[in-house]
């Protein structure tokens, strides 16, 4: 089960920064005789999109942390686990300082 909610965190993701990039730096995207809007789109700037980035990051970094803590009688040494909580600790932390600076700057420009 795990297995599947990464990969449909993945999923999502890409499809995320897909259709944002295109928004951003190609061409606004028209949904015309459709009652679905994509009202989202147009609120993403580069600044939030890195913040989204890290966040689905993190949550994708978080169930492989769960999959090798649930796994852990197979690990074979005990720094491999060290060392995958510290890597995900690093996702943490630089997520948390996109997040600060994304508020610095929104703040700078209102």
């Amino acid at each position: 089960m795990l297995v599947f909610i990464d990969k449909a965190l993945v999923t999502s993701l890409i499809v995320m920064v897909m259709l944002s990039g295109y928004e951003n730096f190609i061409s606004r995207i028209d949904v015309d005789g459709s009652n679905h809007t994509l009202s989202w789109l147009g609120k993403l700037d580069p600044g939030s999109i890195k913040v989204k980035v890290a966040s689905s990051i993190v949550a994708i970094s978080s169930i492989h942390l769960l999959q090798v803590f649930l796994n852990i009688s197979q690990a074979k040494e005990q720094w491999h686990v060290v060392w995958q909580t510290l890597i995900h600790m690093a996702f943490v932390l630089s997520a948390v300082l996109l997040g600060y600076l994304s508020l610095l700057t929104h703040h700078d420009g209102d």
